[in-house]
C-alpha cells in the first residue's frame, strides 16, 4: 500500500456488518469481544479507518438501544477510538437477505475496500481474527471472501457428552472441505460483494449463493475452491445447538436453503438462454421487483418433480460420507458415528423441509432456544478484559 493510499481522508477502508434479530441478551458480549480486535490498533497505526454498522432487522427487544449505548460509550473511551466510526441501522424489515442487501448496497460505505459480516451472538475469542482475515485478502489478490475457524462452545468443555461428541465430530467432518463459508462471520471483497443481489426468498442459506458465486466467478466456469482462504490464527465461538428439537429444526433450515440455492443457480442461473448475465446484482433485483413471486414458483416446480425428500439437493445424505473420506483412516473411525448420526438427523429434516417447502414457505430462520454462553476455559481474553481496557464495565445490557 501507497503513502497517498493509507491517507484516507477519513473514509473508511473496512466496513463491519453485525446482523441482529432480537439480540439483546447477547450482542454485548459480541461488541465486546469485536472491540478488543487487534484490527483497529492496526488500522490506526495505518492512518485508516473503520466503520461499524449494527444492522438490526426487525427487532422486538431492545437490541437496537444496547448496541447504540455501546457504541457511544466505546467511542468515547476505546484506545483506537479515531480509527472507527459505530452506529445502528434499525431496519423495520426482519431477515437477514434483506439486511445483507441493504448493508451491501446502501448503508455501507463506497470507499470501503473489505466488508466483513458477523451475526450478533457470536464471540471471536482470538484477538487476532479480523486482522488475520483481512490481512490474508490484502495478500492474496486470487481470493475474495476471507474466513476464520469456527468453533462450537462445546469444544471448551472438559467433559462432554455422547451427544456432544457426535457433533464436534460433524463439525470436524465439516471443517475438511474445501472453500467451505460460515455465514456467521467472514470477510469479503467489497467490489465482489457489489456485484451479489441477494433474491428475497432465498432467505434460509444466503451464504450458500455467496460461496457459489465467488467460488465460480459469478458462474463464469468451473468452482474454484480458492477463492475462498482460511486466515491463519482466526477463530470464533457461537453456540451449539445442543437439543435434538434445534438440531433438527437448524437442519431443515440448511435443507431448505441449499435446495434453494441449488434452484436458483444450478437450474435457472446455469440454464439460461444466450450469455449469462453479467450484472447478476441486477438481474436479481429486477427478477424480485417485476415478479415478486418468481423464485418461489421455481421451487415449487422443483418439489413437485421430486420423488424422494433425500433428493431436494445434490449430496443432501452423502456429503458428510465425502467429507468422511477426506480425513485419515483413524479419523474415519474416530467420526463414522458422527456421520452416520447426521445422515439419519438429515434424512428426518428433509422430510420436515420438503412439507414446508411443498406449502410455499421460504422464510424459516426459527430462534433457537439455547443455555447461553458459559464461561470457558481457553477463550482468551472477554468481557472483563475489554472492560478494564476500555471502561466499559458500567454499560447497561
Amino acid at each position: 500500500m501507497t503513502s497517498n493510499e493509507s491517507k484516507d481522508n477519513g473514509r473508511p477502508y473496512v466496513s463491519i456488518a453485525i446482523f441482529a434479530w432480537n439480540e439483546e441478551l447477547a450482542i454485548r458480549s459480541t461488541l465486546q469481544s469485536l472491540f478488543e480486535q487487534s484490527v483497529f490498533r492496526e488500522l490506526h497505526r495505518r492512518h485508516l479507518r473503520c466503520e461499524v454498522i449494527c444492522v438490526a432487522n426487525g427487532c422486538t427487544d431492545q437490541t437496537p438501544l444496547v448496541a447504540g449505548d455501546f457504541f457511544r460509550q466505546v467511542m468515547l473511551r476505546h484506545p483506537e477510538r479515531d480509527a472507527f466510526e459505530g452506529k445502528v441501522a434499525n431496519l423495520v424489515a426482519r431477515g437477514k437477505v434483506n439486511a445483507w442487501n441493504q448493508f451491501v448496497h446502501h448503508l455501507s460505505q463506497r470507499a470501503s475496500r473489505f466488508l466483513f459480516m458477523m451475526d450478533a451472538d457470536i464471540l471471536i475469542h482470538r484477538k487476532e481474527t479480523l486482522w488475520s482475515m483481512l490481512n490474508a485478502l490484502e495478500t492474496d489478490p486470487q481470493a475474495s471472501v476471507a474466513v476464520d475457524i469456527p468453533r462450537k462452545d462445546i469444544g471448551f468443555k472438559q467433559r462432554r457428552s455422547l451427544g456432544e461428541r457426535l457433533s464436534l465430530g460433524a463439525s470436524s467432518m465439516t471443517l475438511a472441505a474445501d472453500g467451505q463459508l460460515c455465514g456467521q462471520l467472514y470477510c469479503i471483497r467489497a467490489q465482489a460483494a457489489r456485484r451479489i443481489y441477494l433474491p428475497k426468498d432465498l432467505s434460509a442459506c444466503e451464504d450458500g449463493l455467496i460461496k457459489t458465486l465467488v467460488c465460480t466467478d459469478f458462474l463464469s466456469h468451473a468452482s474454484l475452491p480458492g477463492r475462498i482462504v482460511v486466515a491463519p490464527n482466526a477463530e470464533h465461538t457461537f453456540e451449539a445447538y445442543t437439543s435434538p428439537v434445534s438440531i433438527l429444526k437448524n437442519q431443515k433450515r440448511q435443507i431448505m436453503g441449499q435446495t434453494i440455492v441449488h434452484v436458483l443457480v444450478d437450474q435457472h442461473l446455469q440454464n439460461l438462454p444466450g450469455d449469462k448475465p453479467l450484472e447478476l446484482a441486477r438481474y436479481l433485483k429486477a427478477k424480485d421487483v417485476a415478479d415478486p413471486g418468481w423464485l418461489k414458483r421455481l421451487i415449487s416446480e422443483h418439489v413437485r418433480r421430486t420423488r424422494f425428500v433425500w433428493r431436494l439437493h445434490p449430496g443432501l445424505l452423502g456429503n458428510r460420507f465425502r467429507h468422511l473420506g477426506r480425513l485419515s483412516f483413524p479419523c474415519k473411525l474416530r467420526y463414522l458415528p458422527a456421520a452416520l448420526a447426521g445422515a439419519v438427523a438429515a434424512l428426518m429434516a428433509s422430510f420436515l423441509a420438503y412439507r414446508s417447502l411443498k406449502k410455499g414457505c421460504t422464510d424459516y430462520w426459527p430462534k433457537a432456544q439455547r443455555a447461553g454462553f458459559q464461561p470457558m476455559t481457553g477463550l482468551g481474553g472477554g468481557s472483563q478484559e475489554l472492560d478494564a481496557r476500555v471502561g466499559l464495565s458500567g454499560i447497561e445490557g
